[in-house]
């Protein structure tokens, strides 16, 4: 019986040290984000969808369709990590970029990284009258740009 108890914590121990670490952060908090989003950009529609926080992960998509074709996607995904949480963006399948959160309030997220580009810093919020605002902010082709984005719930199908 001792060395089962031992034996246990030894495994228990072992796991803690194994398994990757995550910050003291929760994405609980990010949970207003979850849900379809859609808006326009001129003619182009845009849709962001998100799925609610579980397993330390949000993931996300988001698609801009112009005149009947898909013209821009990205995957998405907002990771804990033991060092912080992470949004990492995928533009048409590339590999992730990533930016780490530098603020969050009750409906307002902001992630930044000052190494990128174009975007530098991309903020969300969720409004009062339920639209979702996202913001990219950068430097491109030598100025610095800004968008914004309001984006409604989808409603259901």
């Amino acid at each position: 019986m001792r060395l089962s108890v031992r034996c246990f914590l030894f495994m228990l121990a072992y796991l803690s040290f194994c398994l990757p670490g995550q910050s003291q952060e929760s994405l609980s908090d990010l949970a207003w984000l979850a849900g379809g989003w859609q808006g326009t950009m001129g003619k182009a529609r845009i849709e962001e969808h998100w799925i609610q926080p579980a397993g330390g992960t949000m993931l996300g998509l988001s698609r801009t369709v112009a005149n009947g074709r898909t013209v821009a996607f990205e995957f998405l995904r907002i990771e804990n990590r033991a060092e912080g949480i992470f949004y990492g963006a995928q533009p048409q399948g590339r590999p992730p970029v990533e930016f780490k959160l530098t603020h969050r309030s009750e409906n307002r997220v902001v992630f930044e990284n000052p190494q990128h580009d174009h975007p530098k810093i991309i903020r969300y919020s969720k409004e009062l009258n339920g639209s979702l605002r996202a913001e990219i902010e950068g430097d491109k082709n030598g100025k610095h740009q800004k968008m914004e984005f309001s984006l409604k719930p989808i409603s259901g199908r």
